[in-house]
């Protein structure tokens, strides 16, 4: 079996160079990169271009940490703990950041067309709305559409050729540097397997140059290939692999541990202002590795998000009501 895969955390954050244009697994608040975006932020990275089919609260930390120059999605936030995306609208309102909107439907139609090697995906979603109201297309007012890695045009009409349909919208293929995909189990290979829903995972590989994995366990790729049909993504997709428990956190990562909805509402409290954010990145991010920050966050914290394994949740906390 080859370990040639294999690299640390630190490494990880150093193969995203600033300028890269990068993308995530999971969806909103789980399964998020947190421990290389915490990396990032250390690390001082600049200019990183996310497209992204939806954005979370690795969002909002690489944002507020001013590591992002461009953001391409459709909606920023922590769901119930934070409705939206505080940093993002803050650097958006000082015109630090460009941000392009697409649905969340087009954003999903570039992904799977950049997965299946096709220049662009045609749609009807989100005819007739101000998305395509061409006073709103960011990267050309900005006059960063060179036809390489930013598309020509943020979108295309045309009329159905086959059947007569009517209208149509050509969205482009996303175009990704890197995607960095935060998962349960990979194999010494690279074999993913995602317990849960994996959302957009094998498309956000697909469409990446580099693939970096980091998992909340290494396991023999033996293990894996007893039950197949139940991996996600195979070995020759994934260029780098890490182990990193907990590496999700404060996002939830299904069937290990809960989301931690305390720690992202205060993180949404505190960091509406820029003051805010670097205060609370000072408690959390700088002066840490990932191992003092457990440790900070403390075993009971973490045994309380801990899931129990026939339930895939924990029953430790108390689940809704007032």
């Amino acid at each position: 079996m080859s370990n040639n895969k294999r690299i640390t955390l630190q490494q990880a954050a150093e193969i995203i160079k600033n300028g890269s244009t990068l993308t995530f697994s999971g969806f909103t608040i789980w399964r998020r990169p947190m421990a290389i975006i915490y990396e990032l932020i250390r690390q001082q990275r600049t200019g990183l271009h996310l497209i992204e089919v939806n954005g979370g609260s690795h969002t909002e930390f690489l944002v507020g940490a001013g590591c992002v120059g461009i953001w391409e999605s459709c909606w920023v936030g922590h769901e119930l703990y934070g409705k939206y995306g505080a940093n993002l609208s803050r650097k958006v309102g000082s015109k630090e950041i460009i941000v392009e909107d697409y649905s969340h439907a087009e954003m999903m139609f570039r992904f799977a067309a950049g997965a299946a090697g096709a220049p662009y995906a045609a749609t009807q979603s989100s005819l007739g709305t101000d998305l395509h109201n061409p006073e709103y297309d960011m990267l050309g007012r900005a006059g960063l559409r060179d036809g390489k890695r930013i598309p020509r045009h943020k979108y295309v009409f045309t009329e159905d050729p086959f059947y007569d349909a009517g209208s149509l919208v050509l969205v482009p293929a996303a175009k990704v540097d890197i995607a960095v995909i935060c998962v349960q189990q990979v194999g010494e290979e690279g074999t993913v397997r995602v317990n849960g829903q994996y959302y957009s995972d094998p498309e956000a590989v697909r469409t990446a140059d580099i693939t970096i994995v980091m998992a909340e366990e290494i396991v023999p790729e033996e293990y894996l290939r007893r039950n197949a049909d139940q991996n996600t993504i195979a070995g020759f997709e994934v260029n780098h692999i890490l182990e990193c428990p907990f590496g999700a956190h404060p996002t939830g990562m299904f069937g290990r541990y809960d989301v931690d909805g305390a720690f992202l509402k205060d993180f949404y409290g505190r960091t509406r202002s820029q003051e805010g954010f670097d205060d609370f990145a000072r408690e959390w991010i700088h002066g840490h590795d990932q191992m003092s920050y457990l440790e900070k966050l403390g075993w009971p914290r973490m045994l309380g998000l801990k899931a129990n394994t026939a339930l895939n949740y924990s029953s430790r906390t108390k689940k809704g009501g007032k």
